[in-house]
């Protein structure tokens, strides 16, 4: 992944953090990394445990934020969180959702969408 690409996805991810704590989530991990991919972020709220990709764009040129999150890529995060919760021993509700950034260059804006409890199902 080239630098630019690493320093939009780590922006996009500050933004849906600021976004989640905004209601009330508290983020306990980033960047979690499994034998099926990485988690981008991992927030809590109550009992709650939500497990979070972000996609961020700059342009929809090649679609939305959110289009670029297939079926097997939700698979693989399915199969991550359930490591996760392995590992950590945790018995909770929990589920999965994808946040989108939509920045704009030029004001520095972002278009945020949040997707919630997603499954292998989930087509925009």
């Amino acid at each position: 992944m080239n630098d630019y690409r690493q320093r939009l996805g780590k922006f996009g991810e500050k933004i849906a953090e600021n976004y989640l704590q905004s209601y009330g989530y508290a983020v306990v991990g980033r960047n979690f990394k499994t034998y099926y991919g990485e988690i981008d972020l991992i927030a809590q709220k109550g009992d709650e445990i939500l497990f979070c990709e972000v996609k961020a764009r700059t342009s929809s040129d090649y679609g939305y934020p959110e289009e670029a999150v297939d079926r097997r890529k939700i698979s693989h995060l399915l199969s991550a969180a359930g490591s996760y919760l392995e590992w950590k021993q945790l018995d909770k509700f929990w589920r999965l959702d994808i946040i989108s950034v939509e920045i704009n260059k030029t004001d520095k804006k972002a278009k945020i969408k949040w997707f919630k409890n997603v499954s292998e199902d989930f087509c925009v």
